[in-house]
């Protein structure tokens, strides 16, 4: 069978081991050459094949739930529900998502994006499913990475304790939590997968239920199971959260998979299936990845492995603009300490984290934890710098509210991947964090037009002794390094005129300024263009200046409008010449009080509103 042919998972169910063996490399092969050609998510996909199918050949989707945390490892799962002949539109517009999708398809039952959720959407199918009396399986697939999440972590506490039948099958490429007891551990797994084994458990226990004789015998030697596993076989870490575990087992063996799965399938409230697998497996250039670089691609040749697409000679990443900065400045400050919850990759940190071991701090994929960690940090006498893409500081919004705005702490946030992100969707469009982040007080929030601007701004910004966050987007940038460093103006923004007689005025940030002064002059535009570098706070003065030209003004943003930097125009407008009257609590923390005297404080009592609407009579 050709991998275009599958039409759904009913087409493997058939097929002897050797059969899903030879599909298992046909599927990887056409990963491999079809990811070469649109970019996506390569290793991850790569470590699952067999794993994927063993899970389809063994459950029944889609009445049964299959959950991939994350969702970007889900390719397999999406040839194996026919949808193989979509991949050259892999994140395309109209095309095919990299994650789950529902309105994709039916086998989709959950989506995802960013990572630690599958296990509570595990745990929310498993009670809808048993409180309306219905007869499904839910299995969740997470990897080890994901298990760094608090979110994960809350999950299994609260599944070890309602103990709902559901599987999680914990994906671990590195080896990094469970104990290794080689052979042994093996042994008993193999034994425990065995079908001689499982028919004899249920035998007994079933006959061992019909008195109470039996069911004594049957409590004692569970106790004398549960003993040898928490000895010998359970990884600690789930042991501790009240739940059942089988393996490891080899991730690319079909046979063992299967057994081990049909296993899990059979058992009584929770288990974990500990599969071992080797992220980018059939690749070399993946399989030798030790940094990530092989995660996430653009399209590449396959036989060298280079991308298709390279920088021009005097281009970096704006991510690097950062990076190199950062090594300008760790040169001198011996107290400047750099985090990323998982980003260093993305983030191009390796290098920062090679020169200054001691202090780099790979967090995991914890926002909030990095987020609290670098304002004690900050707190402590060190000038933190923390790395997180813009979508993934959503998980953090409580931590910078509270934190780092409330207390004013000098941490200095860059926002990475902010604005438009392309192929990856809806769950990772930067777009939200301006008006995320304008609601907090204390918080200054920017954006530069270009690699000059983002090192001075950077400057600013360890200098501020406030806290302060740099928005910048994916893509690349003219870079020179800049020697002469120089404070910029909180607040302040600057404008370019264009010809002679402007006749319209566009309000920009970021590389847009650039792109709209060039193609002004390419079309022989007459026009103001200001570059709106900050966005909290907004230049007031220029802000005036612009209104009083009396001239048409447009604020070209390619983020959210709710919460934009038009609205913090509009705003501030409305203060200077109220069009409006407005109630509402300014721009700062309210302490304790009682709510009377609170609304009395902040002038949003009942009084203050009628005392306005007798001036309008």
């Amino acid at each position: 069978m050709r991998v275009t042919d599958i039409q759904s998972p009913k087409d493997i169910k058939s097929m002897n081991v050797r059969q899903l063996e030879n599909l298992a490399d046909q599927i990887r092969t056409f990963l491999i050459e079809s990811i070469a050609r649109t970019g996506g998510h390569l290793s991850s996909n790569l470590g699952v094949v067999e794993l994927t199918l063993a899970m389809h050949y063994v459950f029944n989707a889609p009445k049964d739930k299959l959950i991939f945390d994350v969702g970007h490892q889900c390719y397999t799962h999406k040839i194996l529900t026919g949808r193989a002949q979509m991949f050259p539109l892999l994140r395309q517009r109209n095309g095919l998502s990299g994650y789950q999708r529902m309105h994709e398809s039916p086998y989709d039952c959950w989506e995802a994006g960013h990572s630690s959720t599958s296990l509570s959407a595990a745990l929310g199918f498993a009670t809808a499913r048993d409180l309306l009396k219905q007869n499904y399986e839910v299995v969740a697939l997470i990897g080890d990475g994901s298990l760094t999440g608090g979110m994960a972590m809350e999950a299994l506490n609260d599944i070890g304790s309602k103990q709902k039948k559901l599987i999680i099958i914990f994906n671990d490429n590195n080896m990094s939590i469970s104990r290794n007891h080689a052979g042994f551990e093996e042994r008993i797994t193999a034994l425990r997968a065995s079908k001689v084994y499982r028919s004899t458990k249920q035998g007994m226990k079933s006959n061992l239920k019909n008195n109470k004789m039996g069911q004594n015998v049957l409590k004692q030697v569970t106790k004398v199971k549960d003993h040898i596993k928490d000895g010998v076989i359970d990884a600690p870490l789930f042991r501790e959260f009240n739940l059942d575990y089988i393996g490891p087992v080899d991730g690319h063996n079909l046979n063992e998979l299967i057994n081990v799965l049909e296993t899990a399938k059979e058992h009584d409230g929770p288990i974990v299936v500990h599969v071992l697998t080797r992220k980018g497996k059939g690749y070399p250039y993946a399989e030798q990845d030790q940094t990530g670089k092989w995660h996430g691609v653009s399209p590449f040749d396959v036989k060298t492995g280079e991308p298709l697409m390279k920088l021009p000679y005097d281009h970096l990443t704006w991510s690097e603009v950062i990076s190199r900065t950062l090594m300008r400045f760790a040169k001198k400050d011996k107290k400047l300490v750099v985090l990323t919850p998982a980003m260093a990759q993305g983030s191009k940190l390796l290098e920062f984290s090679k020169a200054y071991p001691d202090r780099f701090f790979d967090c995991g994929i914890a926002e909030q934890h990095t987020v609290t960690m670098a304002g004690a940090m900050a707190l402590g006498g060190l000038h933190p710098f923390v790395s997180v893409y813009s979508t993934f500081l959503q998980r953090a919004y409580d931590q910078m509210n509270h934190d780092i705005g409330r207390m004013k702490l000098p941490v200095v946030i860059g926002i990475d991947r902010a604005g438009l992100v392309g192929q990856d969707g809806d769950t990772h469009q930067g777009v939200f964090d301006i008006a995320m982040l304008r609601s907090i007080p204390n918080l200054i929030l920017s954006q530069p037009q270009d690699a000059a601007e983002a090192q001075n701004l950077l400057y600013t910004a360890f200098r501020s002794g406030k806290p302060f966050c740099i928005r910048y987007p994916r893509g690349n940038v003219k870079y020179e390094e800049v020697t002469d460093l120089q404070d910029i103006e909180i607040g302040s923004w600057t404008k370019t005129t264009v010809g002679t007689h402007p006749k319209s005025i566009v309000i920009t940030y970021g590389p847009d300024v650039d792109h709209v002064i060039a193609k002004a002059k390419t079309n022989n535009m007459d026009l103001i263009v200001v570059n709106a570098r900050f966005f909290k706070p907004v230049d007031g003065t220029m802000i005036d200046e612009l209104y009083e030209t009396g001239l048409p003004i447009h604020v070209f943003e390619t983020d959210c409008r709710i919460g934009s930097l038009s609205t913090a125009i509009l705003e501030y407008r409305n203060r200077v010449a109220p069009q409006f009257q407005t109630f509402g609590i300014d721009d700062h923390f309210v302490e304790q009080g009682s709510v009377r005297s609170l609304r009395i404080q902040e002038h949003i009592g009942l009084e203050d509103l009628f005392e306005e609407l007798e001036q309008d009579v």
